[in-house]
């Protein structure tokens, strides 16, 4: 396809596009990189002709001057925002009051063959995209990877003839990640693809296009990319930011008045009627130490956070001792969370209320998905703080829902800080991020974890993301004998 950008601005109700020209040849891939803002989304709206408005959940963009044109063909996306619509007509199609089961949502298979009503394709894309092992899994039911993987299939089962692809391997660990860059370079499919890391950078692009502040800034060669003083530019500004973030947690510091351990678990499982994830998990977490958890997709690291947070079912089948008390022995749920900050994909997709950003990070204190009281002016100084030092001040009364993924991704991550709690879970804290927001919550993390103002608990599959302060891992490994994962502690 041919698509050509002429003086182009769009607008959300918390973003913007630019572009004062641009020029994509027929059968040209691209890379795109963001260096302040979250466009992938934007662009993949606005060339697959999605109407303002569609998904409740997410923001809209709607093209306001200048005009794209393109060639005839077929153009889809695969994006964290077109992930939400996703779970937002999932979440509407629930029949679980008229089941006697919780409804899981759609399957694999049947979300993919929707698209292409073609049987031969659906089992096509099943198998090149890992997926033959979960194509009776509901939606609702896959892991932060699994379902990434299956936003691909679903976009490649219309069988586009451009493809638009926002940072696609977040959330992928490392194999899947090097299987995806081999079956993408052997795709014959022009395509875009936006990228936050360095190392996502595909090497079969043709030319790279750099957007500042929403705004087409330059466009050069892959050789000129790595000169560009973007880089260098960004990493000072994060340093700064960061400096200001630990700053504001050292203010409010206070000690945890727990002994050893602060967690552990004994033997701990958890398995379903026709699968195990994990078993024979032992792990103690004592004051003072930071941990990485590992693990290639669905190995149940983010299950293990849950037995943590709460969140899991099986949480009080096992035996967990947190905060000097034995899990089920008739403390809240909310005793337990009041010293816990939590940020994970799943939690961002549940965060699915019309609050004010401000009133995001207000929950924080509160442990809620929206804010139900009122919060004390000591509290509202502090979230205030939060979105000066994050550059939201003026998002303060913007709806949560407006917002791009980037920037609600960061005010969740101001949300777990805000308490400063004494664990801090973080499960693939930087999805969705942009490559400013990325190096602003690494160093933010380092700071932490070295002050020792909160204990990290840290799930991310890049290499490049260790944390220095970070000297204590879980990693699980297949367990043949049980048919899941068991882990290994180092």
């Amino acid at each position: 396809m041919k698509i050509t950008f002429e003086q182009l601005t769009a607008a959300g109700a918390s973003n913007s596009l630019e572009i004062e020209q641009w020029l994509i040849e027929d059968r040209q891939s691209w890379g795109v990189f963001s260096a302040h803002s979250d466009i992938g989304a934007m662009l993949g709206d606005l060339l697959a002709d999605v109407p303002v408005g569609v998904g409740s959940d997410t923001s809209s963009i709607e093209l306001t001057t200048g005009s794209i044109h393109k060639t005839s063909g077929q153009i889809a996306q695969v994006s964290l925002a077109e992930q939400q619509r996703l779970l937002a007509l999932e979440l509407a199609n629930d029949d679980s009051d008229f089941l006697d089961y919780a409804d899981k949502g759609t399957t694999v298979a049947g979300l993919i063959f929707a698209h292409c009503h073609k049987q031969t394709l659906t089992d096509k894309l099943l198998e090149e995209l890992d997926l033959v092992q979960l194509q009776q899994r509901g939606f609702r039911e896959l892991s932060t990877g699994e379902t990434r993987r299956l936003m691909l299939a679903i976009a490649l089962a219309s069988e586009p003839d451009f493809l638009v692809l926002d940072n696609p391997y977040s959330g992928l660990d490392i194999s899947h990640r090097q299987s995806l860059t081999a079956y993408l370079s052997q795709l014959d499919i022009q395509m875009m693809v936006i990228f936050s890391r360095e190392e996502d950078m595909p090497t079969w692009i043709d030319q790279i296009a750099i957007f500042s502040h929403s705004k087409l800034d330059s466009i050069m060669d892959k050789a000129s990319w790595e000169q560009h003083p973007v880089i260098s530019q960004i990493t000072a500004q994060s340093k700064v930011q960061s400096q200001q973030m630990l700053a504001i947690m050292q203010r409010h510091r206070h000690q945890s008045p727990f002994d050893n351990p602060i967690f552990e678990l004994k033997n701990g499982k958890v398995a379903y009627s026709d699968k195990t994830i994990f078993t024979e998990v032992n792990w103690r977490i004592d004051k003072g130490q930071h941990w990485q958890v590992k693990g290639p997709n669905g190995c149940g690291k983010s299950t293990l956070l849950g037995l943590i947070f709460g969140d899991h079912p099986q949480c009080y089948s096992n035996d967990i001792h947190i905060f000097g008390k034995q899990r089920g022995t008739g403390e809240s749920i909310w005793e337990i969370k009041q010293h816990i900050g939590m940020v994970s994909s799943a939690l961002h997709l549940q965060y699915r209320v019309g609050c004010s950003a401000k009133d995001v990070i207000l929950s924080g204190f509160y442990d809620s998905i929206g804010l139900y009281q009122k919060a004390t002016q000591a509290q509202q100084d502090i979230a205030q703080d939060w979105l000066s030092i994050l550059h939201m001040s003026h998002y303060a009364k913007v709806s949560f829902k407006q917002l791009d993924y980037s920037q609600q991704r960061l005010l969740l991550i101001a949300r777990a800080l805000v308490k400063q709690p004494t664990l801090l879970i973080l499960d693939e804290p930087y999805q969705g991020l942009d490559y400013l927001g990325i190096r602003l919550v690494k160093n933010t993390l380092e700071l932490i974890a070295r002050e020792n103002l909160s204990q990290l608990l840290y799930v991310s599959h890049y290499h490049e993301d260790s944390l220095d302060s970070i000297n204590n891992y879980l990693e699980f490994v297949a367990d043949e004998a049980s048919g899941g994962y068991k882990a290994l502690i180092s």
